[in-house]
């Protein structure tokens, strides 16, 4: 029998705990409020629309995942070959929550040797790839109505804000400052906040700080604790690396300690192989962080289960331990790179040294290119105006097979036409053929 109301009525459970259920004929959500509010991933929506138009037929120049085809760009050998003999060794059962102990010194001599960043394995927490080493940080350093600052454009800053119930303080960095912070953009956001979180290179745009402009923000991180008194607990640095090995050219990777030794008990650093490897998919991340924040993350992570699996922790290990088998690997996988956003710039310069309204950025690492496509107010052919970065994306998309991502899905609420390009998954004929049709269709 069903009864009807047109009142909330109180309900008091056994534990003594009030919840108000809804009798006025609409069902509450069988979710949480979390669940419920979580917005749909615009990466994934596009992403699905490409699937939808493949199945019937088109031939798409994808350039939207943040992956690798395997064909393109394959993992290291040595990587693959040492979890094939990790697994028939039998190495398949759970690990340390931390991480396997030499996966966590080899990770903190790797650094020792590769940036000057010196550590020891009490310091590093091994988690299932970078993403949970973030949430983990999240979870760890905040609590509900914490400020977050973070870039946009950035990426899943405000997610992670939202599932953690912190309070997000996003700074808009605008192309002229290579979408990236600076001290002077972050100094008023920072007064109050417990976590600043800072990507370079950076996703979406492929850009990077220098030495100087990350030393100005880590100072005034220093100096914003320094203000901070014994009973305030502190602001921490939150910085994701995952790009690092992939810089091109002249770029040099910074890091905070380094340029700035004062703000190491602040700074929590994330990395994985998942990047500079091209193993998305065997899920080996880490966090490196003062030695009381990493115990903390790794007591998180052990209830959630995140850790990576054991023998891609043991491939992982030998990996980072052998030199010549990294470099080699980086001089192949760089080159790769370097081909593919060079021919994205080459072909944007082209189009507007011919008056054509489309710009980008000179590459510098990652596996992505900035390009700006003022299409906005166009006409297209079958006599469409052309209005924000979504009936942009869709007109190339449809038009020219080419997909990309607009930087509004990055938490930028005006994104002046910029999109990024990722090239991991695409080869360079199938991107030179892409650009070409693009170029057409914005003719």
């Amino acid at each position: 029998m069903t009864l009807q109301a047109s009142t909330d009525t109180a309900v008091t459970s056994a534990a003594g705990v009030v919840s108000t259920s809804s009798t006025s004929g609409i069902a509450p959500s069988r979710v949480s409020r979390a669940a419920e509010s979580l917005r749909a991933s615009a990466i994934l929506r596009i992403a699905a629309e490409i699937r939808e138009l493949t199945a019937a037929g088109r031939s798409i120049c994808n350039l939207t995942v943040g992956d690798f085809s395997p064909r393109e760009f394959p993992a290291p050998a040595e990587l693959v070959a040492g979890m094939q003999e990790a697994l028939r060794a039998g190495e398949t059962n759970y690990p340390p929550s931390s991480g396997l102990p030499e996966l966590r010194s080899a990770i903190a001599s790797f650094y020792g040797a590769r940036i000057g960043l010196e550590m020891t394995a009490e310091n590093v927490t091994v988690a299932s790839g970078a993403r949970p080493a973030i949430y983990a940080a999240y979870r760890t350093v905040l609590d509900p109505g914490d400020a977050v600052v973070y870039p946009a454009p950035s990426w899943n800053n405000a997610d992670y804000c939202q599932i953690v119930g912190a309070t997000p303080r996003p700074v808009v960095c605008p192309a002229s400052d290579s979408f990236l912070p600076t001290r002077a953009t972050l100094e008023g956001p920072l007064r109050g906040a417990r976590l600043l979180v800072l990507n370079s290179p950076l996703n979406p745009s492929g850009t990077a700080f220098d030495a100087d402009t990350l030393r100005g923000i880590c100072e005034l991180v220093v100096e914003e604790n320094a203000r901070r008194s014994p009973s305030q607990r502190p602001l921490f640095l939150l910085y994701d690396q995952v790009y690092w090995m992939l810089t091109l050219g002249e770029t040099r990777h910074v890091h905070p300690t380094i340029v700035c030794p004062e703000v190491e008990p602040y700074v929590i650093t994330v990395d994985a192989i998942s990047k500079a490897f091209a193993a998305t998919g065997v899920r080996v991340g880490w966090v490196a962080a003062p030695a009381d924040v990493a115990r903390h993350m790794a007591d998180f992570l052990s209830h959630v289960g995140a850790w990576a699996p054991r023998a891609a922790q043991i491939a992982t290990a030998r990996l980072l331990g052998d030199a010549e088998a990294i470099d080699t690997f980086h001089q192949s996988m760089l080159a790769a790179i370097a081909a593919r956003l060079g021919a994205i710039h080459t072909a944007c310069e082209s189009m507007r040294a011919a008056g054509l309204p489309v710009a980008s950025l000179p590459p510098t690492g990652t596996i992505y290119g900035s390009v700006q496509l003022r299409l906005d107010g166009r006409l297209t052919r079958d006599g469409r105006t052309l209005h924000g970065s979504e009936e942009v994306r869709r007109y190339v998309l449809q038009e020219a097979g080419v997909a990309v991502i607009p930087f509004q899905a990055f938490g930028v609420p005006d994104d002046g036409g910029w999109f990024r390009f990722s090239i991991g998954a695409v080869s360079v004929p199938a991107l030179e053929a892409g650009l070409a049709r693009m170029r057409s269709a914005i003719e």
